[in-house]
């Protein structure tokens, strides 16, 4: 029963960034300024909820010899930090590439924890790549535009051995 309404009605779909050994349930979304997320941002902690069950499957694939390679896009990254950490706190020996499109450093979440888990783990590559780095305070070295066939060439040996996860705005899917 929220305080406000829109057009868009009282229900959302969100993707989990929590891993399943997190000993919490988070999922992340960008506030915009609709009806929804003002009353999301508002809410008291302990506001109860209603949750559907999950619908359809985003995990990670069983074949350790295939990499995985997430093309992700916004807050598309959500699943991609999931089954990431999950993954190597499993140690399943996954190779998984991540290549993660923003706008700028400042609206590429996770990315100070997408730098940790890179550095930390030799089966995991962070990618992060920012379409509009002109637009940042931040000063920008990495990889500029958007994910295309150069540089998924740059990162993936094999174009044909892996398995393929996307994720993001529809424009990019």
């Amino acid at each position: 029963d929220p305080p406000e309404t829109d057009a868009e009605g009282n229900i959302r779909g969100f993707s989990l960034s929590s891993a399943p050994y997190e000993p919490f349930l988070m999922a992340t979304t960008r506030l915009r300024d609709t009806a929804f997320k003002r009353v999301l941002r508002d809410a008291p902690i302990g506001t109860e909820v209603e949750l559907d069950a999950p619908y359809g499957s985003f995990t990670l694939h069983n074949n350790v010899a295939r990499p995985a390679v997430f093309l992700t896009g916004g807050i598309g990254v959500t699943p991609a930090r999931s089954i990431a950490l999950q993954s190597v706190h499993d140690n399943t020996g996954h190779r998984i590439i991540v290549l993660y499109s923003s706008k700028s450093p400042e609206e590429a979440i996770f990315l100070d924890e997408f730098t940790h888990l890179d550095q930390a783990n030799a089966n995991v590559t962070i990618v992060p790549t920012m379409t509009r780095p002109e637009t940042s305070t931040v000063p920008w070295m990495g990889e500029a535009g958007h994910i295309d066939a150069a540089m998924l060439t740059r990162y993936v040996d094999d174009l044909a051995a892996p398995i393929y996860y996307v994720c993001g705005p529809g424009a990019m899917v």
